[in-house]
């Protein structure tokens, strides 16, 4: 007997691509427990409005060049990466990787999915690239699917753009200071060039300054 497809999902005003898989192999162990743990129609539509919901305000406000997502799992080094043309995206994930997680798979092969989905989406014209993959993490932390490994604690020599979960966390704090200044910072980014006093526009501080403020958020600064 087939599998039973997932429950037609309701519809949205938001500008859904069309998506797409590919498996590079599969005999390969991964492939077995991407399938077992998630319905990838059903996983790719979920990070793409985690992507819309933490970027972009509303529906009219999201960018409607991305046409298709193409999901690529194959064996590899690494964890995923995201590349393609301005209407054509393409996401390859690692089997080897899937496979290393296979104790807690279905949340990370979610959580990297919501990371890598956000690449496609978010406007990136300048900041330092650890930034955009922090911004990626934000999503993926609001999505409530970040790893057990994240800690909000930092090195005393991290700086706000170290990427990933650093970043994360600092967006979330800055995000909860004034609601929507993750959304505002992707949207000035937009068609120009990155420049550190746009922190200063929308937080009313230089992004050094709001990084080292006694939080507790940071509590090495505490």
């Amino acid at each position: 007997m087939p599998p039973t497809p997932p429950p037609t999902p309701p519809p949205t005003e938001w500008p859904l691509p069309k998506l797409n898989i590919r498996v590079e192999d599969l005999a390969h162990p991964g492939a077995a427990i991407f399938f077992d743990t998630v319905h990838p129609t059903t996983a790719l539509r979920a990070a793409v409005l985690a992507s819309f919901e933490w970027l972009y305000a509303t529906p009219a406000c999201a960018p409607t060049n991305v046409l298709s997502i193409l999901l690529v799992l194959r064996p590899m080094e690494g964890v995923a990466h995201t590349f393609g043309s301005h209407s054509e995206k393409e996401i390859h994930f690692s089997l080897d990787h899937i496979v290393n997680s296979a104790s807690r798979a279905r949340a990370e092969i979610l959580g990297v999915l919501v990371h890598e989905v956000v690449h496609c989406y978010q406007h990136n014209a300048g900041p330092p690239r650890r930034a955009h993959r922090g911004v990626a993490d934000f999503v993926r932390l609001h999505a409530d699917l970040a790893p057990p490994h994240w800690k909000r604690a930092v090195n005393p020599g991290d700086t706000w753009d170290a990427g990933y979960q650093t970043t994360a966390y600092f967006l979330e704090w800055l995000d909860d200071q004034g609601a929507g200044t993750v959304r505002a910072l992707n949207a000035t980014l937009q068609g120009v060039d990155y420049e550190e006093a746009v922190f200063e526009r929308l937080a009313g501080a230089p992004v050094r300054e709001l990084w080292r403020r006694p939080t507790s958020y940071n509590p090495v600064y505490v």
